[in-house]
């Protein structure tokens, strides 16, 4: 059955409750998918970020490695101005920058370099960077590398269809020196260059000095949702960040894995248990992999990612519209194709974080997602998720997944679960309904967590719309949850989730046992 037509709206003056969900009469449909955008230059003001958010936006990323902490404390508080007059939530996840290489040319006079010519790569940092020689920061890369190694260089990584970043195969190593062949001609640009090295490891801590520092001084203040650990290679960098996180009092702060080397590959299964979600970053991986060897690692990844319950995000889909109004074929495909590998969010860089049509790109993505979510085999997904679940899982994860079928069997709208930490609704999103999930989250009495934030983290998952209910309003007893249901029933009417005679399904936790009933939802048809 195909998704009911729902989009992002205004909560029309309901006391207490945010969400991500907001009435249009505009014609644009979000999807199921969730949008994850990297904050720049394009998506700075107020006012763009008002427009994110209102065609789709639902987590803002934060990259580190680029600009200062100061940028992004302004970023940060234009978001949050631009949630409160929007009226609509935003997770907030933050990059680090990980063990990336970085080369600085300091007079940022652009250096030309031409195919078939030779490069000298330096640890000496007394060298100008030129034609012919380009001091690195680190010194071990003569180590780790052997004669016929590829290195790529340049502002972005190599792509093949442009000319900022150049392609180099190692010929020859003295000392600390590294002389390698260039492969395409290009003009280096800017004042900063990645350097990656194709499957080699890079003796430099996953969580670096640099990025603790910033999660303490930045992360731990403003209320973070979700980290993205970039350059992930085993559990073992999960497990050191977590009790970082506890450290600096962000136990609750959700741990995605950044999957961008043929390491984090060959660690995949480990990662996956010890995170909370798994960014596929094809960016990196798809110059330290062949390319022919992406999509089936991709696809592999999502599908894990898929059977333990956890978010699966993929990056660079769209990147011709970083300078192009219009993604091309292929990449239109892609976005598809991800979607029906079971994606849950896509995640835009540069198209948002310094194109010029952010907001296109946003609105774009989700339409292509939308029309892939029309033909996604949902029956099949639930099978295969049901199979693999088993005879392991638990009670709560087996109503949930009740819950779904029944959903599907009666033609359900929506399907609205009462929750305080977020968990039901991520059971529920596992098995794949083709319906919105409505989580209403309550605020416990005694609770050590902050709903705020445990909503936010929902943001990331397919197809969970979270909405605040009222702090003031705290429920003493099982006779309120009735409250709670009419106030989400009258919250879905009011964005258009449902209309008159819709069915629903409600799941709610009742002293300690997790149920779920049929709802006729019936209002008066206004006149």
């Amino acid at each position: 059955m195909p998704t009911k037509q729902w989009m992002t709206m205004e909560n029309e003056g309901m006391p207490g409750s945010n969400s991500i969900l907001k009435c249009t009469k505009q014609g644009f449909l979000p999807s199921l998918t969730k949008v994850i955008c990297t904050l720049g230059p394009s998506t700075h003001s107020v006012e763009a970020l008002e427009e994110c958010l209102t065609k789709g936006m639902s987590v803002a990323r934060f990259a580190i490695s680029w600009l200062d902490t100061e940028y992004h404390l302004e970023a940060l508080s234009n978001l949050q101005k631009a949630a409160e007059n929007v009226n609509k939530l935003c997770g907030i996840m933050l990059d680090t920058a990980g063990p990336e290489l970085q080369v600085r040319n300091k007079t940022g006079d652009p250096i030309l370099l031409k195919m078939d010519d030779k490069v000298t790569l330096t640890a000496d940092l007394s060298k100008s960077p030129s034609a012919t020689i380009i001091p690195i920061s680190y010194s071990e890369l003569s180590k780790v590398v052997k004669t016929g190694d590829t290195i790529f260089l340049g502002q972005y990584l190599f792509t093949g269809c442009e000319t900022t970043s150049v392609w180099l195969e190692v010929v020859e190593k003295n000392g600390q020196d590294v002389i390698c062949l260039i492969k395409n001609t290009a003009t280096l640009t800017g004042y900063i260059f990645t350097m990656h090295v194709s499957q080699a490891h890079i003796n430099i801590p996953t969580l670096t000095d640099t990025d603790k520092q910033v999660i303490s001084k930045w992360g731990s203040h403003n209320d973070i949702d979700i980290i993205s650990l970039s350059y992930t290679r085993s559990a073992s960098d999960v497990h050191e960040l977590r009790v970082f996180l506890a450290s600096v009092k962000l136990s609750e702060t959700r741990i995605f894995a950044k999957i961008e080397n043929t390491e984090g590959l060959d660690h995949f299964d480990e990662i996956l248990e010890a995170s909370d979600g798994i960014i596929f970053s094809r960016g990196n991986l798809g110059v330290d992999l062949p390319p022919e060897k992406v999509f089936s690692s991709q696809k592999t990844a999502v599908d894990k990612c898929n059977m333990a319950g956890k978010p699966a995000i993929i990056t660079r889909v769209v990147d011709s519209m970083i300078d192009n109004l219009r993604p091309t074929r292929a990449e239109a495909t892609d976005v598809a194709n991800a979607v029906l590998d079971g994606t849950d969010s896509i995640l835009l860089g540069a198209e948002t974080h310094r194109g010029p049509y952010p907001v296109q790109a946003i609105q774009m993505v989700g339409n292509i997602c939308n029309s892939a979510e029309q033909v996604y085999n949902y029956s099949l997904q639930f099978k295969r998720i049901g199979k693999y679940a088993g005879e392991s899982a638990s009670h709560l994860e087996s109503v949930a997944s009740s819950a779904v079928r029944a959903a599907t069997e009666v033609k359900a709208s929506i399907i609205v679960v009462l929750t305080s930490s977020g968990r039901a609704a991520r059971l529920i999103a596992k098995y794949r309904p083709q319906m919105p999930i409505l989580a209403l989250f309550i605020p416990k009495e005694n609770s050590n967590f902050s709903i705020m934030t445990q909503a936010r983290q929902c943001l990331a998952v397919r197809g969970i719309y979270p909405v605040l209910g009222s702090l003031s309003n705290v429920p003493s007893a099982d006779s309120n949850r009735d409250d709670w249901l009419k106030f989400a029933l009258n919250h879905a009417e009011k964005v258009g989730l449902i209309s008159h005679n819709d069915r629903v399904i409600v799941f709610e936790k009742i002293k300690d046992h997790s149920i779920f009933k049929i709802h006729d939802f019936i209002t008066q048809k206004q006149a």
